[in-house]
């Protein structure tokens, strides 16, 4: 059983919020962690080629594999990230949930659960809208929406930080200068680890 984490990156924050949902999903028995990005546009290459952050880390990832329509289609369980591009998914995630419209003829993805994360600029930059957003594609293409619940240690707090009930989620800063919140990570690993098990029930 094979339990996808997909996500796009530039500057890092998704980057962090993916490995933990890759480490959440790890921790479940008889399951396949699979981590993989999606594929940069070229035009945004040329971008990152002047920055010398964005080109680090690109580096970074460098070594994770983008992810095929074919791993897409085999999966059993997913976890989707994206930074907000004004309130919505960034193009390039968008582009992949564009492409399957072959495998969504075959209903290859119906049935099976998929949960969401994100990151944003500040506390009121797309947290939410970016999450409830992304969710129509998946929908669509017919599969089970798995939120983060409020007994996620966690979850329930004041602070300038991530953390929804529509899936994990953190803040950059609006220079990148932030790191992800120890909680949010945590929250991260725990939608991998909730999406992986859901899955083993569903589909086991």
């Amino acid at each position: 059983m094979k339990i996808l984490t997909v996500y796009y990156s530039m500057y890092g924050h998704t980057l962090e919020m993916a490995q933990a949902v890759h480490r959440g999903v790890q921790k479940v028995g008889g399951v396949e962690a699979v981590l993989r990005r999606v594929a940069e546009f070229d035009v945004v290459n040329k971008v990152i080629d002047g920055n010398e952050f964005a080109g680090q880390v690109r580096d970074k990832q460098k070594d994770i594999p983008v992810c095929s329509l074919d791993e897409l289609g085999e999966a059993d369980g997913y976890i989707f990230g994206s930074p907000t591009r004004y309130g919505n998914m960034a193009a390039q995630m968008k582009q992949l949930f564009d492409s399957t419209a072959g495998l969504w003829t075959k209903g290859v993805f119906e049935g099976k659960p998929a949960g969401l994360f994100t990151s944003t600029a500040s506390t009121h930059g797309g947290q939410e809208t970016t999450l409830l957003t992304m969710m129509p594609p998946l929908l669509h293409l017919g599969m089970i929406i798995v939120g983060v619940p409020y007994s996620t240690s966690g979850m329930l707090h004041t602070e300038a930080r991530g953390g929804t009930p529509y899936g994990a989620s953190t803040i950059a800063g609006s220079s990148g200068e932030l790191t992800p919140h120890a909680s949010d990570l945590q929250i991260a690993s725990f939608l991998g680890e909730r999406v992986a098990t859901i899955t083993k029930r569903l589909r086991g």
